[in-house]
């Protein structure tokens, strides 16, 4: 399994099979980056602008490994693991329900190298299974509910969401 540089595992042997999409890939299937960070590597854009900015991931030629650019980080709104959905609540300062959880690490070479940056691959985790992956053997790909205290928190801040949205007119504010 997949660890930290600290050695905790991050829940998946392969990073790149929770992979959707990469984030620079448009809807029709060109490469993003190649037009808006083409400073950042010239040869790339260049290469990908000869091609009508075409995906090479897109049309099979390569895997999502294989692109130096390439960066997929989960915005979704829910674990992936268990599915609790987040609730945030404005102007709080109480930690978020939901984590970003890093399935890819730089890695190391030799001492005599320096460690070599790999693809950023992000998933949401809920904070509950974002501590069971890093320290447990659970998995990401794990068939598990939200825990009790995942829930009674989401209620917790779904309760104080709804009593936010609750209309009181002008002369009971008034009165209080």
């Amino acid at each position: 399994m997949e660890t930290t540089p600290s050695g905790t595992a991050v829940g998946v042997d392969d990073p790149y099979e929770h992979v959707e999409q990469c984030d620079h890939l448009t809807d029709d299937g060109r490469c993003r980056f190649a037009v808006e960070h083409w400073d950042r590597d010239p040869a790339f854009a260049r290469e990908r602008e000869t091609d009508a900015l075409r995906c090479p991931v897109g049309t099979d030629e390569w895997d999502w490994c294989d692109c130096p650019h390439f960066r997929a980080r989960n915005a979704s709104r829910a674990c992936v693991r268990c599915g609790l959905e987040s609730v945030r609540l404005a102007h709080s300062e109480e930690r978020p329900l939901l984590e970003t959880h890093h399935l890819s690490y730089r890695e190391s070479q030799t001492d005599t190298q320096k460690s070599t940056a790999t693809h950023e691959i992000t998933v949401t985790l809920c904070r509950w299974c974002h501590a069971r992956v890093h320290d447990s053997w659970a998995r990401i790909d794990d068939d598990v509910s939200p825990t009790e205290d995942a829930i009674a928190a989401r209620q917790a801040r779904r309760t104080r969401e709804q009593a936010e949205f609750e209309f009181r007119s002008a002369a009971q504010r008034r009165q209080e």
